[in-house]
């Protein structure tokens, strides 16, 4: 118990010296930010941009999909080019154009050029940055190409169909004139050097761009260094302790179920529905995701079909990305509302009433979220709806604002439910209350930490919108919310006897202060070229690696379980639960380890942001990781929840091995390759020509799209049979359920 104890402290102190960290630095970053400037003139007094203009473009872009369509400093999607980039390559050329024109020397040229577009010309004082007269003649020529491809000029209406874009993206000329301001401001930021520093931009030199003299810079090298040393002794020191550390005493499984007399009370059946639910939203998102893959064949047509006319790359992009986070968060939610009577042994007043209000509420916040988005793109609405209701273009985020505050009061009442049902287990004094107060912790933080989506408006600094966009995606969905699912999976192990709870309970605590260490800090690896001080790099290269160390000893777990499982007769009913959490730890180790690893030191990350190897690591990590736990934890509140003779099981082998089959063939077959060949080619030239059709749209990689294919209809039948189980246990469920008391916890 004093150890125990001892663990809770720790894990406040870290608690609160990581997010004291954190928010230092994000204080840093506000504070160090590329400037907006109020005018962007000529030497001779000439305004070619406004700061008006500058954020109205950052709204305009966003509204036409933003992170859906491309990126601006690496973050988003990866048919279309990364915009800062593009528009840098394309200014360079256009200058050294000019310049040679004056000055038949092209060597002279290149180094004037490079010069000129790293000198800081910001003024304090009249907030303006001044430029040549040939940069702002360069600067126009660029701003037409960009007017010309976000409107309908027909001249550009194949380089559209290989960016997956639509006619008249934007149809508004001062909207088109205005996203030309910030794209250029996005690649001043790029270029453009820092105040009292030397060769280093406000992006640290991203994106790798020898035109303009962008080349990794010093502290990326040095601190990759040192985050691969702390890795390997993090690695090494925790097999040490491992290895050394007292082994208790396994738990003694018991020889019949112990939750095979638990009786489901009305708040728990009333879960049953989430569950269909979460493998219905699979099903869409898979269907999304094959879609918006073979748009990076035909940009505008599925199989010769104009598919985009009614569902554009934007949409089916936004509609992929946005299920994928819903059908995983309900499974888990679903779970906890499940769990919480069990464990306390207790069905509080009116509780099925607030789960089914709350689940009317998601439906509600799904659809509305993703029908106005879809008629914001096709209706091309403006800046207001798409940040209100429509899609706000911030990839993992992109629901409109009024249905993100719903959300949050859809969570913080989730919490509510969830509290008063597990009370009365933490009231009393028993060997799981730690695991079970962990469980209500991690889903208040859930609850209350889904608030940051709430932090930036339209006229937020780009750099600040994607802070707070990480905390919400990295620290909700990656921390939190792994706390209370791993909390959660300990909890019914405990149940089920595969491990004892005072073991458990320390672990637990353990675990998620080896997680956290790393994780809340981690934080900052998404940072590192988003116009931050180099700070977040030095933070962001250390703890990003001290995450990967607990997940060296995740797979070799979850597979010492399976083995001390596998021999137990009754324990074949919970074989695929079981198994599902194996495969959490093996993708745990490969997705979000390995292949999170081979891009977050940032001199790998300098040349693959905004590449498919991040495709490669997120497919793995985030359906591999979260999605197989989201799929374990429905699995197992099935069993609970439908008589034993209902299950068609024989379902659930190839669903499992089809689902994890399918998803290393595209990993590995198809996303990992295609980030490969264009890191050779962002490494050779530049992230430009990476991003580039010729690179894109090259044999190579469309050949790599179409190796997806494979791993595409094996996964997909994987869902599938996940599906015909579903179905089966539905229509056989009309019979009645088990008819005994609840097991107290």
């Amino acid at each position: 118990m004093n150890k125990t104890a001892r663990l809770w402290r720790w894990l406040g102190l870290i608690c609160v010296l990581s997010f004291g960290a954190l928010g230092y630095l994000g204080w840093q970053i506000y504070l160090y930010a590329p400037p907006i400037p109020k005018q962007v003139v000529t030497t001779e007094g000439d305004v070619i941009f406004t700061g008006e203009q500058i954020q109205r473009g950052q709204q305009a872009w966003l509204a036409a999909g933003g992170q859906q369509l491309g990126t601006v400093w690496g973050h988003g999607s990866y048919v279309a080019p990364d915009w800062s980039a593009d528009w840098l390559h394309r200014e360079a050329l256009a200058l050294q154009a000019i310049r040679t024109a004056q000055l038949n020397d092209k060597d002279v040229v290149a180094v004037r050029v490079r010069e000129e577009m790293r000198r800081n010309t910001y003024d304090d004082l009249s907030g303006a940055v001044k430029v040549s007269p040939e940069r702002a003649q360069a600067i126009k020529q660029v701003a037409s190409h960009y007017t010309a491809l976000f409107g309908s000029d027909p001249e550009l209406a194949k380089l559209r169909e290989q960016y997956a874009m639509t006619d008249g993206t934007l149809p508004d000329q001062a909207d088109r004139q205005a996203l030309t301001a910030f794209f250029f401001w996005s690649s001043w930021a790029a270029a453009t050097n820092r105040p009292n520093e030397e060769n280093l931009s406000y992006t640290s030199n991203w994106p790798h761009e020898p035109l303009v003299g962008n080349t990794m810079s010093t502290s990326a090298a040095m601190w990759s260094m040192v985050s691969i040393i702390l890795l390997i002794a993090g690695i090494a020191a925790m097999l040490w302790l491992h290895g050394r550390g007292e082994h208790e005493e396994e738990a003694q499984v018991p020889k019949t179920d112990p939750l095979a007399g638990a009786k489901a009370t009305p708040s728990m059946k009333a879960t049953r529905k989430y569950f269909f639910v979460v493998i219905g939203l699979m099903l869409l998102q898979i269907g999304m995701g094959v879609i918006t893959a073979h748009y990076a064949v035909e940009g505008q047509s599925f199989f010769g079909f104009p598919l985009a006319d009614i569902l554009p790359y934007v949409t089916s992009r936004t509609i992929h990305t946005q299920v994928g986070i819903f059908w995983i968060a309900t499974a888990w939610l679903a779970t906890g509302l499940y769990v919480a009577p069990l464990l306390s042994g207790k069905e509080p007043k009116l509780q099925k009433l607030g789960v089914d209000v709350l689940f009317w509420a998601l439906i509600v916040v799904v659809l509305g979220s993703v029908i106005t988005g879809w008629l914001g793109t096709m209706q091309r609405r403006g800046v207001d709806f798409s940040f209100w209701l429509g899609n706000q273009g911030l990839e993992f985020t992109s629901m409109g604002r009024v249905w993100q505050i719903l959300l949050f009061i859809g969570l913080l009442f989730w919490v509510f439910l969830l509290g008063r049902a597990l009370w009365p287990a933490l009231k009393k004094a028993s060997e799981t209350r730690g695991l079970i107060a962990m469980v209500f912790l991690s889903a208040t933080c859930i609850g209350g930490f889904y608030a940051t989506s709430l932090t930036w408006g339209q006229h937020t600094h780009y750099s600040m919108i994607e802070y707070w966009r990480w905390w919400l995606v990295h620290l909700w969905v990656e921390g939190f919310f792994e706390v209370f699912a791993t909390a959660v999976v300990a909890l019914i192990f405990t149940n089920l006897g595969l491990v004892r709870a005072a073991s458990a309970n320390r672990a637990i605590v353990a675990e998620t202060i080896v997680f956290l260490f790393g994780g809340i800090l981690g934080t900052l690896h998404h940072l590192y070229w988003t116009g931050t001080p180099t700070s977040v790099i030095a933070v962001g290269a250390v703890f990003s690696a001290l995450e990967v160390v607990p997940l060296t000893l995740i797979g070799l777990e979850a597979l010492q379980t399976w083995r001390r499982a596998r021999n137990v007769e009754w324990l074949g009913a919970y074989k695929w639960v079981i198994l599902s959490f194996v495969a959490v730890g093996f993708w745990n180790t490969v997705g979000a380890g390995l292949l999170g690893f081979a891009i977050n030191p940032p001199a790998s990350l300098y040349y693959v942001q905004g590449l498919n190897m991040t495709a490669a690591h997120g497919h793995a990590a985030l359906f591999g990781v979260y999605g197989m736990l989201g799929i374990g934890l429905m699995l197992f509140c099935l069993r609970g929840l439908y008589e034993r003779q209902l299950h068609a099981d024989q379902f659930l082998k190839p669903a499992f091995w089809c689902l994890n089959i399918g998803l290393g063939m595209m990993v590995f077959m198809s996303l990992l390759p295609a980030g490969i060949y264009q890191a050779w080619a962002s490494i050779t030239k530049g992230l430009w020509y990476a991003r580039s059709p010729e690179i894109i749209h090259s044999s190579v990689m469309e050949t790599l799209v179409w190796l997806r294919v494979p791993g595409d209809i094996v996964f997909s039948a994987g869902s599938v049979w996940l599906a015909v189980y579903a179905l089966k246990l539905l229509r056989r469920g009309r019979q009645a359920l088990p008819q005994v008391q609840v097991k107290q916890a």
